[in-house]
């Protein structure tokens, strides 16, 4: 058996493709999905067809608002890029502010929608939002990609990261606990539009969708997880597996404690679990914890570069790593644990790669 190798290289791509930092050899690489080919990787990706600038993930499916107006700026300040959306509605107005940060090749959240407190007038917000898939995007990303590689639709967010995208997580603690029936309100409009959305995906034949959710025990402890977004969860795998699709997470930062709970939701698989330090859990223990079936994608954080800085580390990682995954190498795709940094050394990269051809026949 071989295991598969499919990393994330969409931050350190962009970083470098924007700041003509680009190694010769791959100089004339036009997009993620280039770079990964003349590596000879897999593709099992949700961002080769993202707009780094826009947004963190998305851009097979857009807003549909009823009775709502938006407005879209978009400004240059000095070399970032700032975008500032409005929302008005009969009830009230909302500004979110996004800047990308040229710098660093990333996007922040300058402003929030929600400031202070949950209203009745953004409950009728989120009430008027759907989400209309486009298949033809995904069809032509999927042609590019080629009939062995594996285009995700990372679309979607679960009822709890709602609130974490309109709120930020800390003040979406604050919010459940001081205005319970209006998050409840929120989440529940929110589910039903996103299931909606799953239904359109996987009517359209993508064989693998994922929740954009970061899952982690900090934001999404278990008992979170179960009264939030447990139901959402369920019902998105039943849908997936009705039309012989998969249903993945985005998860990054500390899982133990959720494996289990996970595990029992009819998920399919959890993407980007990272190992200590900077998670809890190694990536063979998340795989007996979560059950019999959850496939699990990780293995090289941002600890790992700064870490590994010989290629003899690099292979020795690689090895000792892929011989406790060997039971379960049809459960595990190598890849990154979120995202590769755009400070990881090329020669680390290309290390990874020499040492994935090494050691991932089984």
């Amino acid at each position: 058996m071989r295991i598969r190798y499919a990393p994330n290289y969409w931050q350190w791509f962009t970083h470098h493709q924007h700041h003509g930092l680009l190694p010769p050899e791959i100089a004339h690489c036009r997009s993620q999905l280039e770079m990964i080919r003349w590596l000879g990787l897999d593709v099992f990706s949700r961002n080769i067809y993202c707009d780094a600038v826009r947004y963190w993930c998305g851009g097979l499916a857009d807003e549909v608002w009823d009775g709502v107006e938006v407005e879209e700026r978009r400004h240059n300040d000095g070399r970032d890029i700032v975008t500032e959306k409005t929302y008005r509605t009969k009830t009230g107005t909302f500004t979110e502010r996004l800047r990308y940060i040229f710098a660093e090749s990333t996007l922040v959240q300058e402003k929030f929608l929600l400031d202070e407190e949950m209203t009745e007038a953004f409950v009728e917000l989120i009430r008027a939002r759907r989400w209309r898939f486009y298949p033809e995007r995904f069809e032509a990303i999927q042609r590019e990609a080629g009939p062995d590689g594996v285009v995700v639709a990372g679309e979607m967010f679960c009822p709890l990261k709602i609130l974490h995208i309109m709120a930020g997580a800390d003040k979406a603690v604050y919010l459940l606990a001081d205005y319970p029936e209006l998050c409840r309100e929120v989440m529940a409009a929110h589910e039903a539009a996103q299931l909606d959305l799953v239904r359109q995906i996987a009517g359209a034949g993508v064989r693998v969708m994922m929740s954009m959710d970061n899952l982690d025990t900090m934001f999404h402890p278990p008992h979170y997880v179960e009264q939030y977004s447990a139901s959402f969860y369920e019902k998105a795998a039943r849908i997936c597996h009705e039309h012989g699709a998969m249903f993945f997470i985005h998860a990054c930062g500390q899982q133990r404690a959720l494996l289990p709970l996970i595990g029992s939701l009819g998920v399919d698989g959890l993407e980007g679990v990272t190992s200590p330090p900077l998670g809890d859990v190694a990536l063979d223990e998340a795989l007996r914890l979560s059950g019999d079936r959850l496939i699990v994608t990780g293995g090289i954080s941002a600890a790992e570069f700064r870490r590994l800085t010989t290629r003899q580390a690099v292979f020795d990682y690689v090895g000792e790593l892929f011989a406790r995954m060997k039971p379960y190498a049809h459960r595990f795709v190598f890849s990154a644990s979120c995202n590769t940094p755009y400070t990881a050394p090329w020669q680390t990269i290309l290390w990874f790669r020499d040492a994935w051809k090494e050691h991932g026949n089984l």
